[in-house]
């Protein structure tokens, strides 16, 4: 019998790279419903479409997510929306015991001060960064949520909390996206309008650890070939690099011949955030694409559908 699985968010950056990996497992029947056929933000719908599918196996990668401004901008939003989403999935599956719930989280959870890297018990040990604690907490919660499931109601509820993920079909906002995608977007403008420099907020000094979103997805797929069960599981590359060698990669990509100026009256957040994926590895699974390779995909991929990515 194939486990019957519903990828919520399928059509995101995320849930889209995990349809198509998973789509090769065999031991799979996926059902990844569109936002036209449920609404997560409505608690009835939510519930009736879960008892109506009876899956064995739930994988949440629906979220509102984004960078460093419109986490900040957007503190009401970014909160009630992911807590509306994760409420309303983990309380439609509770009295299903047979049921596993894979649900994604973000290294935002840890706290500010967290020692480097990131062990999993880090978590719930000190004060969030501010910038992004509204997204934060509502993850947070979905991950407390999760565990009560499971102590009082017998569900089996894996926690992931990936690192910062790129990839094809990002949110490639200059205002509003991640820092791959925005400067993928900023630098592919540069280059095109023959500007002179771009503009870049901070300082650049920030270390930051970045991995592809197949890797992830290719980390999901594991985890359920292997029947992992832990309740809170890092997943990253392991490399860390400084927000200013990025810009500068992604401009030597983008053969963007003009200066790269730092604003520093820009916050920069949390100086450095390197998840301890140890053990993940420790079951077999790493990262395979490196950096370069992966912006250089993502860069083409963005190019080749600007019309419709940069929107």
């Amino acid at each position: 019998m194939k486990i019957k699985t519903l990828l919520l968010g399928g059509s995101g950056l995320v849930g889209s790279s995990l349809k198509e990996t998973l789509s090769h497992n065999k031991n799979l029947k996926i059902q990844s419903p569109s936002r036209n056929e449920l609404d997560l933000f409505d608690y009835k719908s939510t519930k009736k479409y879960i008892d109506n599918q009876n899956p064995d196996l739930i994988i949440n990668a629906a979220a509102k997510v984004g960078g460093i401004n419109a986490n900040n901008t957007q503190r009401v939003d970014f909160l009630l929306e992911n807590l509306k989403i994760n409420i309303n999935v983990l309380e439609s599956s509770i009295n299903k015991p047979n049921l596993k719930i894979i649900n994604l989280g973000s290294s935002c959870i840890y706290p500010l001060g967290a020692a480097v890297p990131i062990k999993e018990d880090s978590f719930m040990t000190g004060v969030l960064e501010p910038t992004n604690s509204p997204y934060a907490l509502a993850k947070i919660t979905a991950i407390e949520l999760g565990k009560s499931l499971k102590y009082q109601y017998g569900s089996v509820v894996v926690n992931l909390m990936p690192t910062n993920l790129y990839g094809y079909r990002d949110n490639f906002s200059l205002e509003n996206g991640h820092v791959i995608p925005s400067l993928i977007h900023k630098f592919y403008n540069a280059k095109i309008n023959n500007q002179e420099s771009i503009e870049i907020w901070g300082s650049g000094s920030p270390l930051r650890e970045f991995l592809h979103v197949d890797d992830f997805s290719a980390a999901v797929n594991f985890i359920i070939e292997n029947n992992i069960e832990k309740e809170l599981i890092n997943v990253g590359s392991s490399e860390e690099i400084t927000i200013k060698d990025l810009a500068y990669l992604i401009k030597d990509i983008s053969s963007f011949p003009g200066e790269v100026i730092f604003d520093e009256s820009m916050p920069d957040g949390n100086p450095r955030k390197l998840l301890d994926s140890s053990y993940l590895n420790s079951k077999g699974w790493k990262a395979k694409i490196k950096i370069r390779d992966g912006i250089s995909k993502t860069f083409k991929w963005f190019s080749e559908n600007y019309d419709v990515a940069r929107k």
